[in-house]
């Protein structure tokens, strides 16, 4: 199934009005956070609340994840213990670095019987995860890592290498293209890292656009006033949707069954593009569906 995820939103588990209000925001996903939202004498807390929220659901469509602390911490085995009986969508784990911390939460979420509809989202935020992309996307062959993706995160990325976060990324883009092509070698998903600057609007709505161009899924977001100029961004255009159907339904005609490529409106199209088109088709009925 194709779902959307133009935009992700990090709540805090520790903050019981965050967590109401997340049923109610357009965004496409929620991410009950344990981590870095939450102070380490609240996380006891956070982890009951979110495991509350869950149980008394209404999150609607919207994708249901929970991001752990990660495996440097004294907190993480009981973060994934919870997650694992709490049954969200997925769970989002920091600082993924090897294919050994994937198969850690493998393992924890076996221990306890948790269920395999519950995805694994890997964040590649050290020097060694962007030069180890390929080696983590390929550990999603072995179905117990549960990987559905990674979510780049740019602010850890920086204070680990030193590469400055500047306006337009140039520095960092050759890394994003890299964690991107390992993605997609692997059949996976992968969001871009949020925009810290919270009232740049027109900062973040650049971001967002180079992040759609440069191949990401969606974004994760930490304030809800970006929801709606992420949700814009990343959603087809009616005329690409539209252009979209016009290739299926040609290619669809009986005399260009056996074609390779086609001419279209003074255009060569070829079976390629059929399948671009597919997908943006396929995104385009999600979205609608999502209904918000």
């Amino acid at each position: 199934m194709t779902r959307p995820r133009r935009s992700l939103l990090f709540m805090p588990g520790s903050n019981a009005r965050a967590l109401e209000k997340a049923r109610s925001l357009p965004a496409d996903g929620i991410i009950l956070d344990l981590e870095d939202s939450v102070a380490p004498d609240a996380k006891a807390v956070a982890r009951d609340q979110i495991a509350k929220a869950i149980a008394a659901g209404g999150f609607g469509k919207r994708e249901v994840l929970i991001r752990v602390n990660s495996l440097d911490t004294p907190w993480w085995v009981e973060d994934v213990t919870m997650a694992g009986k709490a049954r969200p969508d997925g769970i989002l784990v920091p600082k993924v670095s090897t294919v050994a911390d994937l198969n850690a939460i493998a393992n924890r979420l076996s221990d306890i019987n948790a269920d395999m509809s519950i995805r694994v989202w890997a964040m590649i935020e050290t020097a060694r995860a962007v030069l180890d992309a390929d080696k983590l996307a390929a550990a999603s062959k072995d179905s117990e890592t549960r990987l559905a993706g990674f979510v780049f995160g740019p602010n850890d990325i920086s204070r680990e290498t030193r590469i400055r976060m500047q306006p337009g990324r140039a520095a960092m883009i050759p890394m994003i293209t890299h964690c991107i092509l390992a993605t997609r070698a692997h059949g996976l998903e992968i969001l871009d890292g949020p925009y810290s600057d919270i009232s740049n609007i027109d900062g973040f709505a650049t971001e967002c656009a180079q992040g759609r161009d440069l191949g990401f899924d969606g974004k994760t977001l930490i304030h809800p006033s970006h929801i709606e100029a992420c949700n814009a961004i990343f959603t087809p255009p009616a005329e690409e949707v539209e252009q979209a159907r016009k290739i299926i339904a040609a290619f669809e005609q009986p005399e260009n069954a056996s074609r390779g490529a086609i001419q279209l409106d003074g255009r060569m199209v070829e079976r390629l593009h059929a399948d671009m088109a597919r997908r943006t088709i396929a995104i385009a009925d999600a979205i609608a569906a999502m209904g918000h």
